[in-house]
Formats: structure tokens, C-alpha cells, sequence
């Protein structure tokens, strides 16, 4: 009889070559658990304050869930955690694909890296073997190939990879780490930390079996679960999909969602099936986040028909513990004749915020740059920025060497993507994001970079919900869309199962979206108190948005470990772990307020046109309600030193 977790994860010093187990109490998980907890015990632990994110004293963790492996469905995902170079706080990754079972595999809950290489080395673990060996001959490959290296070296082997490609090589603070022939977790630029580590890759090929502690009641809860993502109308089309968007923008009202909609999107399309509809409800940020539906109406905005997406796929495929299959592997014309098939945010991200409507090169510019490991999402901010500063003649064509960055000038585009990835000219101006492109450009290119503590925001517009302003400017990784929204709880309807959270009425009138209230403030500390148990436990947010009822994510976790907890009990599991998290940012001198997303994300000033019309969030009252919900100082974010006290004694 087993308990689901391992109880010790690996550390790797990269400069000594030393490599040892760390055994971790059982109380760490009752109080953390795995995945995004274990990484944040561990980073608070092991980092010392101060520590450079590119130097020797950062660690990165590559963390499994609690539940991976233990007969639960959507527990496939694993965490990348890390001092974060592009926010200089706390950094972290989420990624499903194979990876994360085969952490566990090897005997292990994490593996953490820390310290520098004098070389390029890669990271070896079996059964009977952990070590670090010569990685010269992947040293420059792309992570497609890298893998396939490895793959052909131990042919017939399961294995797990994770490897870096260019951008992580070259330390790019957008670049992120990729499984799978491409998958990335690229979010936090945790691939310029492994770079900077001359870490390539992490290969493993363990046998080891995961025992939960009662099997039989996991497979019921499975089985309760499957019913409802097997459920699936034949009725629904691409173009329903856009005129949905069209008639949600035209309602004075909300219909409160039920996520089993978005699962059969999904099952049918994968994440693109919300392309063209989150354009018509003002849901995509638009030509730099300065446009709206009106530059991207459903004429331009066609090219990102998901029927376009899908109908060049091969093959589904689902990740590790996935009855739902949403990824597919596509054949193209193009250079790649083979890639995945793009995610809803690359297609927009490469596509509306660019006002790019060249289909061949989205599908080329998602392989690209998942080879070279660099994040679709921030990459689409960067050219989105230089266009705006070409526009305005921030940038002449001198300093673009020679490119006319124009609106859905593709070949430009493709261009100053590919510069990026080689940090080549101009290229190397914007590989590190944003923020950092404009403070080394400076002439009031500020105005122009739409970024959360460093990080771009995620291709949903806080205007059109207010939720993910709050997220993308409180979260201690800023800037990412997939921790909370309004439209998440919904989903989420964790009312039903937590004691003393708010439910939400089948309709409301859109202007209670931007109400600020207490109501307000519990849902979004629910949210990410939710997250962290969902991200603890390796589960995938989109089969959270079946709804608590239908995914039992409580019960399966007292059914793997032998726990009793309530709800409620691993609802403060989660408030755990987001407190930690926000200790180790103050720890390292971040100012929470400095996280707050740019005026241009919140309505300032108010768009005059468009799905988002009129709309302004009032983002500070929603983050002083947020951080009073955790018992934080309301007015700067920061825990009290009592509480941090207490944490460290716990730690």
C-alpha cells in the first residue's frame, strides 16, 4: 500500500558534480504537497536571498504532481520552478506530455539542479545510475533534434526528456524548456537559467512502479470522471464558434459557463477552437493590445478558423493519464512537414496581436520557435512591440536592419522571429522580452511594453475580464492566464464542494464583472488556492474545468495518499504554498506592486471601439481585497513577519 508521493527527491550540484537524495517528512507534502508546493519548499529552502538567477545559487526544479501516476485521469503535468531571470522573483513552468510520470519512475518526486558547469553536460538517471555526462555533441541542436538524439542512443528505451534548444543556449529570458518533440514549458525564462547552467538536457529512464494508497476507490473516481469527458453532441461548428463570440460581445448579460462546453471544443478542436470567438468577445488582445475586433473582425480574423488548424492533423494525441487528447501532430508544406499543432495562444500571440493573417507562417513560426525553445507568448509581445516602435518612429529601418515592421507584414515577421531566435542584430534587442528591450531602447518605448513584473501577459484581455488583470498583477509568477478568472471559477464551481465561497448566478449583467467587492476578492484567492493544489498534484487545468463534481481532485487525493482532508482543509494546502511563493519574492526584493500589469491591459486609456469599449479595471482595489484575503498586508502584498517567521520554523 502506497501513499501516491515518493518522499525524496535529487540534487544535483552542477559545479562539484555531486549528486544526492533529500529526504523529504511526510508533513512537507500534508502541508505543500508535490509538484508547484514541493518546488517552492524547496526553492525557499535552498536559495539564499539576493541570489543572481543566472549565477551558481539558483536552483531549478523539475517537480512531478502528487497525483501522476496513481490511476487519476488529467495528472499528467509537471512544474518547472526556478528563480525566474525575466521578473528576478519567483519562476515556474507547467507542462503535460510523458515527462512527468518518468520523474516519478526514477524513484523521485523532484529533481533540482543548482550550481554551473564548467561544460556542456546532460543529466542521466535509471534505476541504478544517476549522473552527469558530455552533452558536446547536442551542445547547438534544436530540441526536436536533441531528443531524437537521445532517443536513437537508447532505442526501445522509455524515456523521459527535457532539453533546451538555441534561445535556452543562449540565455534568451524567453526561453523555456521543451518535451515531447516541442512541448514547452516555457513560461518564467527557466530555459535561460538551464542554459546559464550549461544543463542541455535531463533524460530519464526509470522503471520504478507509483503506488497509491487505495487503488480500487481511485479507479472509481476515475471512472465517474471519464463519463463526463466521453460525452460528446456531434452538433457544434467552427462557424457557430465565431458567431457565439459575436453574439456574447452584442448581450447586455453573461450566461454563467459550464466547462462541459469547453471540453467538447476542445475534444473536437483542442485550444483552437477558441480562436475566432475569443476575437468576436473581445477576449484577444489586438494589435499590441491598442486594436479590438474591429482591426480583427471575422474577414481577418478567418485565417485563425480552427477548421484550419485541424484540418491538416495527422493524428491526436493525449498526454500521460489524458482520456481527452486535445494535441495533434499536423503535416505542412512548409519547411517542418511535421509539427503540433499550435496552441490557441501561439496562434494569436503570432496572429491577431500582429495582425498576421498568413496561416503557413503560424505553423511554421510555432516550430520555429519550439525547437528553438523560446515562448510563443512573449515572442508575440516582443514583435508586437517593435512594430509599435517602428510605427512610431521609435525604431527607423536602420535600426530593424532593414525590415518595414508594419501590421501583418509576415515576411518581416518571420524575419525578425528568426533574428531572435539567433540573437542576430535587432533580434538580439528583444530576445530577453519586452521590458527589458525597452530599457535598452528607451525614447518612450515604455508606452509600448505590455508586460506583468517583466512577463507578457497571456492572449486574454483583462478588459473583457477582469479576473485575469487581477492574476496576471498578483500571482508570484506574473503575468499568466492560467491561474484564475472569472470565467475560470465558473468552470471551476467550487462552491459546491468548498464551505463559504460565493456561487454565481446562472446570468448577470456584464457591468457586475467590474464591480470590486469582498465577493470578488474570495474568488480570487479561491482560485489561486485551487491552482496551487491542481498544480501540486500534477492535474491539468482543463480538466479541472469540468467542474468539482466531476473531477473529484479532493477525493482522489485522500484516496492516493490515506489522507482524511476536507475541502477546505486543502483549500489552505493551497493558501500554503501561494504564501510561500510570495515569501520568497519579498525574500529576493520584489515590491508586489511593481507586478501590476501595464495601464494598456486595464483600459488606460479607455478603447473606443470594439468588444472592450469603454471597459477600465480598477486593478488596485482588486489587489489590496485579493491580499487581505490571505492575511497579507493589504496595501503592499507582503506577508507579516510573523507569518514568515512561522513558515521558515516550518520549512
Amino acid at each position: 500500500m502506497g501513499k501516491g508521493y515518493t518522499g525524496k527527491v535529487l540534487i544535483v550540484d552542477l559545479g562539484t558534480k555531486s549528486v544526492t537524495e533529500e529526504e523529504i517528512p511526510d508533513r512537507i507534502y500534508k502541508q505543500y504537497l508535490s509538484g508547484m508546493g514541493l518546488g517552492a519548499y524547496m526553492l525557499y529552502k535552498h536559495i539564499p536571498a539576493g541570489a543572481d538567477a543566472l549565477g551558481p545559487d539558483n536552483m531549478l526544479g523539475f517537480v512531478s504532481g502528487l497525483l501522476t501516476g496513481t490511476g487519476s485521469l488529467f495528472t499528467g503535468r509537471w512544474t518547472l520552478v526556478g528563480k525566474s531571470p525575466l521578473t528576478g522573483g519567483w519562476g515556474d513552468a507547467n507542462c503535460g506530455g510523458t515527462f512527468s510520470p518518468a520523474i516519478k519512475r526514477c524513484g523521485y518526486d523532484g529533481i533540482f539542479v543548482r550550481g554551473i558547469s564548467e561544460t556542456p553536460v546532460y543529466l542521466y538517471i535509471d534505476d541504478h545510475v544517476k549522473e552527469l555526462r558530455d552533452a558536446s555533441d547536442v551542445w547547438g541542436k534544436d530540441t526536436v533534434d536533441t531528443e531524437a538524439h537521445f532517443r536513437k542512443d537508447w532505442k526501445g528505451r522509455n524515456l523521459g526528456i527535457a532539453c533546451i534548444g538555441p534561445a535556452g543556449e543562449g540565455v534568451s529570458l524567453i526561453s523555456g524548456v521543451a518535451t515531447d518533440n516541442g512541448r514547452m514549458a516555457a513560461r518564467s525564462g527557466l530555459g535561460a537559467v538551464m542554459g546559464s547552467k550549461r544543463l542541455k538536457a535531463v533524460v530519464l529512464a526509470g522503471n520504478k512502479r507509483i503506488n497509491p494508497h487505495n487503488r480500487k476507490e481511485m479507479k472509481r473516481i476515475s471512472a465517474i470522471c471519464n463519463k463526463w469527458v466521453q460525452f460528446q453532441p456531434p452538433f457544434m461548428t467552427s462557424t457557430m464558434m465565431a458567431g457565439t463570440g459575436a453574439l456574447m460581445r452584442a448581450l447586455p448579460s453573461v450566461m454563467a459557463q459550464d466547462g462541459i462546453l469547453y471540453k467538447m471544443m476542445l475534444k473536437k478542436w483542442g485550444t483552437v477552437s477558441m480562436n475566432q470567438m475569443s476575437v468576436e468577445m473581445g477576449d484577444s488582445p489586438i494589435k499590441n493590445w491598442k486594436g479590438s475586433s474591429k482591426d480583427w473582425g471575422m474577414f481577418k480574423s478567418h485565417s485563425s478558423n480552427p477548421d484550419n488548424f485541424t484540418k491538416c492533423e495527422e493524428v491526436k494525441y493525449h498526454c500521460y493519464s489524458c482520456p481527452l487528447g486535445c494535441g495533434g501532430i499536423c503535416s505542412t508544406s512548409g519547411k517542418y512537414r511535421e509539427t503540433h499543432k499550435p496552441e490557441y495562444e501561439t496562434v494569436l500571440s503570432l496572429g491577431g496581436l500582429l495582425l498576421n493573417k498568413d496561416i503557413d507562417s503560424i505553423f511554421y513560426l510555432n516550430e520555429l520557435l519550439n525547437r528553438a525553445g523560446m515562448d510563443t507568448i512573449s515572442a508575440g509581445h516582443a514583435v508586437a512591440f517593435a512594430i509599435e516602435c517602428y510605427e512610431e518612429g521609435v525604431f527607423t529601418k536602420k535600426d530593424t536592419d532593414g525590415l518595414e515592421l508594419t501590421w501583418g507584414n509576415t515576411k518581416a515577421i518571420v524575419s525578425l522571429l528568426e533574428k531572435m531566435v539567433a540573437r542576430e542584430g535587432i533580434g538580439h534587442i528583444l530576445a530577453d522580452g519586452v521590458k527589458q528591450a525597452a530599457h535598452r531602447i528607451g525614447k518612450g518605448s515604455e508606452e509600448f511594453a505590455v508586460h506583468a513584473g517583466g512577463q507578457e501577459p497571456a492572449m486574454h484581455d483583462s478588459r473583457n475580464d477582469p479576473g485575469f488583470a487581477l492574476h496576471y498583477s498578483v500571482e508570484p509568477s506574473p503575468g499568466k492566464h492560467t491561474v484564475g478568472s472569472g470565467l475560470y471559477y465558473e468552470m471551476f464551481k467550487l462552491w459546491h464542494v468548498v464551505d463559504g465561497l460565493p456561487g454565481v448566478a446562472p446570468f448577470y449583467m456584464k457591468g457586475r464583472k467590474y464591480k470590486v467587492d469582498e465577493e470578488k476578492a474570495k474568488v480570487g484567492a479561491a482560485n489561486s488556492q485551487f491552482m496551487n493544489v491542481v498544480n501540486g498534484s500534477g492535474i491539468c487545468l482543463f480538466g479541472t474545468f469540468l467542474g468539482a463534481k466531476r473531477i473529484r481532485v479532493f477525493d482522489w487525493l485522500n484516496a492516493a495518499t490515506g489522507w482524511t482532508l476536507t475541502p477546505n482543509e486543502y483549500m489552505a494546502v493551497g493558501a500554503n504554498v501561494q504564501t510561500l511563493r510570495q515569501a520568497f519574492n519579498v525574500r529576493h526584493g520584489i515590491e508586489p506592486k511593481s507586478f501590476k500589469v501595464s495601464d494598456r491591459a486595464l483600459g488606460r486609456p479607455v478603447q473606443t471601439k470594439g468588444a472592450n469599449k469603454g471597459r477600465t479595471v480598477e486593478i488596485e482595489a482588486m489587489m489590496q481585497g485579493y491580499w487581505a484575503q490571505f492575511g497579507w498586508d493589504p496595501h503592499t502584498g507582503k506577508p507579516s513577519e510573523e507569518t514568515i517567521k512561522e513558515l521558515e520554523a516550518g520549512l
